[in-house]
């Protein structure tokens, strides 16, 4: 394992865990036609997780629409709207929204802001130190739990780079300010980016 100290950021080359390399590549390894009230659930937690969608939920899952949902390698599941991916989730976990979904919709889930320097290192995929989030130019701009999903925004840029999910309370990155804060499970140019381009 290769770390940037400096940015607070670490690039694991050897040992990913499966989170972390989430979308290197994309592919559907099968499809689910889902019924009424599986939909009907997976709405609700949508609904649940993400209240600031309530008010556009139908338009982004119309009750007419077709569900289906896509099997990945490492037990991720892909919820497809009328064929477009919107939501993932691994196993039984949160879900998080496409980076497509969230540049149309950025103010759905707590944000995190780090600094230029970073950009690089979050785009090829480095999971994000704490130092990274609590350096010169980063910003945290709404306090999380531990395993909560968050939107990784970079200094002087409008949409978000990346999503991650925190591996510590915003409180204790402030505090402890050592060791892996956010682990990312998609960004920028990976393969559910790429999959998902018009």
């Amino acid at each position: 394992m290769r770390e940037v100290a400096s940015l607070g950021f670490t690039l694991q080359r050897a040992q990913k865990s499966p989170r972390a390399v989430m979308f290197r590549k994309y592919s559907v390894d099968g499809t689910q036609q889902l019924k009424s009230s599986v939909q009907r659930g997976i709405r609700a937690k949508i609904s649940d997780q993400y209240p600031a969608l309530d008010d556009v939920l139908d338009d982004l899952i119309p009750k007419k629409s077709t569900m289906v949902l896509g099997k990945c390698e490492n037990k991720v599941s892909v919820v497809l709207v009328d064929d477009e991916p919107l939501f993932f989730n691994q196993r039984d976990g949160p879900y998080f929204p496409t980076l497509r979904l969230l540049h149309k919709y950025p103010d759905m889930m707590p944000k995190l802001r780090v600094d230029k320097g970073a950009i690089k290192f979050v785009i090829s995929g480095a999971n994000i130190m704490c130092p990274g989030l609590t350096s010169a130019g980063a910003t945290i701009h709404d306090e999380c739990d531990e395993d909560e999903p968050v939107a990784i925004f970079a200094e002087g840029k409008e949409h978000a780079l990346a999503i991650g999910i925190t591996k510590m309370s915003t409180a204790d990155i402030k505090s402890v300010n050592k060791g892996i804060g956010v682990d990312l499970v998609h960004y920028l140019n990976d393969g559910l980016w790429k999959a998902t381009a018009a």
